[in-house]
């Protein structure tokens, strides 16, 4: 399965209740934070809450031919 590379690129302040409860299931507490996901459908939804804040980059797979 894929994985996704999300890094924190702006600031939460000013954003509604929602896009920082996803930041936080997401485990990004601070600009620059980067963690790495599997890439599923509940991920994708907390990602398409806050992308005015993250950058996404798809990962691929290591040894998958």
């Amino acid at each position: 399965m894929a994985r996704l590379k999300i890094t924190q690129v702006r600031s939460k302040i000013g954003g509604t209740q929602n896009q920082r409860d996803s930041l936080r299931s997401l485990g990004l507490k601070r600009i620059g934070d980067v963690v790495v996901k599997e890439d599923r459908p509940e991920i994708r939804g907390m990602v398409a809450k806050v992308t005015h804040l993250v950058e996404v980059a798809e990962l691929s797979e290591e040894g998958v031919e």
